[in-house]
């Protein structure tokens, strides 16, 4: 799992599951572009091209995921929890999610939230949770 916006919030919900440790082998906190780069291989022609906030930093997040973990699924979350940093192209409660179950296509849902930065940050985990549920029950 690798969390942009969520700021860990993510593996925390997991890990509060006793037992977790039976499935979730790690998780990335990749908040800054230099993070994203380091530590999951997401490309710097990516992130200027695009920007952290997109589809395809999402992807790259997730692909990186996977490459340096031992899953079978990686889940990567990128996006604007605000309140400040939106923009016109990328309003606060942009979010992109992006998975990949290992030996199946990369997919990314991109998503419109509201509220105020814990709402935002929240609405997000829940959607990756219950994302990451679904799919460990039917790979896509």
């Amino acid at each position: 799992m690798a969390e942009s916006c969520t700021g860990g919030g993510i593996a925390h919900a997991v890990t509060d599951i006793s037992g977790s440790s039976a499935w979730f082998d790690r998780g990335f906190v990749t908040y800054s572009n230099q993070s994203k780069i380091d530590m999951l291989g997401v490309k710097v022609q990516t992130l200027e091209s695009f920007g952290a906030v997109s589809k395809q930093t999402a992807l790259e997040m997730a692909a990186g995921t996977l490459m340096h973990s031992q899953a079978d699924l990686a889940l990567a979350v990128t996006g604007i929890a605000g309140p400040t940093g939106g923009s016109a192209h990328n309003p606060v409660g942009t979010v992109f999610v992006a998975w990949i179950v290992k030996n199946f296509t990369a997919e990314c849902t991109h998503l419109r939230l509201s509220g105020n930065r814990q709402e935002i940050r929240q609405q997000a985990i829940d959607y990756c949770l219950e994302k990451a549920l679904a799919l460990s029950r039917h790979p896509q």
